[in-house]
């Protein structure tokens, strides 16, 4: 079938008084509904020098409608001191070969030297002047007593902070702090800790990642105590370790997506108050480090690391991959245990696209008594997918038919599902901005678009119907999809409109944030198939059981990680759907561009 003819199957439909779409390219967490008074926030910072990360909080704050920034708490001549600074190199250099302590960090400060060419204007440590940014705010000076790490402020600065009333302090700036500071705001101060604190206690944020190999970088928001131990995380991600020997181009996900916590979390204290943040926080847990507390490495930790490092990568990328790529196969078993009753894997025979094309993302539907899989389509030619769809036989796939093909766009994780009378299809189109509904006019290749649900970037829609509503699960991908949040929404019709849950993010773990296919029924029982983007993108699925859904809370346990190692040869799985007596997955494997090219 011709490209001009796939076309034609996707045409506009009316959308007559539906409600305009969300839109989610700002953060939803701006707004409150409460009728309470603003939240007083006070703001510790260096200097008026800020990060695109700490600006991106303090922008949030300020276009809120439920918060106030109050108070700037400044530390004395921290300006001035590191103008001098500038402007003393020779004394720098002088300092740093006479001072001990430095002189063994050398190795490491030349590496952040080359690896600044990795902080770009937009990522979230560029600095920025943030003058204009912090104007208007009442300002206090004060000069912290303390040694190495620690700080604590005098009695008379105390005062002034006090006298602000604040409800919360945000530590940006000022080492870790104890005393009475803490006890300063109402709901005391919050900070942030770069890097997963059941592993990395200490820093440089997210370096030790890359020198032993953890396939995850975390980052948490946390009420600061005098004890470490016993600090409250309000909230935790997990966001996947990059293959890389730059701790800059690691930094880069945990820091964009950590900064809308502050944002979340005094949304929910705004609504809900400090109790429900209490009760949602992270559940401590024992610390597993490799080290009890990391620290910037020596010059022998360095050369041990990046020495090898580098020889592998130069020794790596002499070898290449042959000119290989990754290529999806869908595969399918029969007449088997399902795998949320069984961990067998066994059975599963892979089916190859046509040369030129890999196939992925099956989803099984029913139609009229006859099984039918819709699935991914990707031309390597033209570097997109399309929606095609195929009749299941005994395990057998049928010829394709074009389903959804629009050019300038890619389509894939083709959810389909049944509302009644009518069936839907909310494909991927994270290109597109937009999340679509389409409604099916002639089964199965005439689909038309009914509405747009969100504006924004998303990605892995899922709708299934529960508890007399119906559901709907995606994974906001703005700023980028390394940061993603698995979102739940909840409405009275598959057309919405879609109401924000109050558990929102209700994952925000890379292991886990993003669908791998259809929520499925069994008994009164609902599983949730996942997928990981650690090591490596799509690397793994799981299975989860939801245990709690309403319109206020969400909650799931783990039955089951299904990992790619046990086919041979196989990198990553991600997808697990099932219709009639069929399971189907999709698997791909590092394969010779020779071979799948016509």
């Amino acid at each position: 079938m011709g490209k001009e003819e796939r076309t034609t199957g996707v045409e506009r439909g009316e959308i007559g008084a539906v409600p305009e779409p969300l839109d989610w390219t700002v953060s939803p967490w701006r707004f409150s509904p409460a009728q309470r008074p603003p939240l007083r926030i006070g703001l510790l910072l260096d200097d008026t020098k800020l990060s695109r990360f700490e600006a991106h909080i303090i922008e949030d704050i300020q276009a809120s409608n439920f918060a106030r920034n109050e108070l700037l708490v400044l530390r004395k001549g921290a300006v001035e001191s590191a103008s001098a600074s500038n402007n003393s190199r020779p004394g720098s250099l002088r300092k740093r070969i006479f001072d001990s302590e430095l002189r063994k960090h050398a190795l490491y400060d030349l590496y952040l030297q080359f690896d600044k060419d990795k902080i770009g204007a937009d990522h979230p440590l560029s600095e920025i002047d943030g003058s204009h940014l912090l104007a208007g705010i009442e300002r206090i000076e004060v000069e912290p007593i303390g040694e190495k790490s620690t700080e604590h402020l005098c009695e008379e600065d105390l005062k002034k902070i006090r006298a602000k009333n604040l409800d919360v302090l945000i530590r940006f700036g000022f080492n870790s702090l104890d005393g009475n500071i803490l006890r300063a705001a109402r709901y005391g101060v919050w900070s942030f800790h770069h890097g997963d604190n059941e592993y990395y206690r200490g820093g440089p944020p997210h370096f030790w990642e890359l020198v032993e190999g953890s396939g995850l970088s975390g980052a948490l928001l946390q009420v600061q105590t005098e004890d470490r131990d016993a600090e409250l995380v309000l909230c935790k991600s997990l966001y996947s370790t990059q293959s890389t020997l730059s701790v800059s181009a690691n930094r880069y996900a945990p820091y964009l997506g950590s900064a809308n916590f502050i944002i979340r979390k005094l949304n929910e204290l705004h609504q809900f108050g400090w109790e429900h943040l209490q009760k949602n926080a992270v559940p401590p847990a024992p610390y597993k480090g490799k080290r009890k507390l990391y620290r910037t490495p020596t010059n022998g930790e360095m050369a041990s690391w990046l020495g090898p490092a580098l020889i592998r990568k130069a020794f790596g990328r002499s070898l290449g991959r042959g000119g290989k790529v990754q290529h999806w196969q869908i595969g399918i078993r029969v007449n088997h245990a399902p795998l949320f009753e069984s961990d067998d894997l066994s059975g599963f025979r892979w089916i190859d696209a046509p040369k030129g094309h890999f196939w992925a993302d099956p989803f099984g539907f029913e139609h009229e008594g006859r099984n039918y899989v819709f699935f991914e389509d990707y031309s390597y030619q033209w570097k997109r997918g399309s929606i095609v769809c195929a009749e299941l036989t005994n395990g057998e796939l049928g010829s394709p038919v074009s389903c959804l093909d629009t050019p300038g766009l890619h389509y894939s994780y083709p959810f389909v599902f049944r509302a009644g009378s009518e069936i839907f299809m909310v494909p991927e189109s994270y290109d597109s901005n937009t999340v679509d509904l389409f409604r099916c006019q002639e089964f199965p290749d005439k689909w038309t678009l009914e509405r747009t649900m969100f504006r924004g970037k998303f990605v892995d829609t899922t709708i299934w119907q529960q508890n007399n509503l119906w559901w709907l699960m995606t994974t906001w991908a703005e700023p980028h999809p390394r940061t993603g949040s698995l979102m739940l929404f909840f409405a009275e019709s598959p057309r919405g409109p879609w109401r924000f849950h109050p558990a929102n993010p209700v994952s925000s773990d890379a292991r886990f944030n993003r669908g791998a296919g259809c929520i499925v029924q069994v008994g009164d029982r609902y599983i949730r198939p996942s997928q990981s983007s650690s090591p490596i993108y799509g690397y793994s699925f799981a299975l989860h059981e939801i245990t709690t859904l309403n319109t206020t809370e969400y909650s799931e346990r783990l039955l089951l990680i299904v990992r790619p190692e046990f086919w041979k040869g196989f990198c990553a799985v991600h997808t697990y759907n099932r219709v009639g007596n069929c399971e189907l997955i999709d698997g791909t494997r590092w394969t010779p561009r020779k071979q799948i090219m016509p």
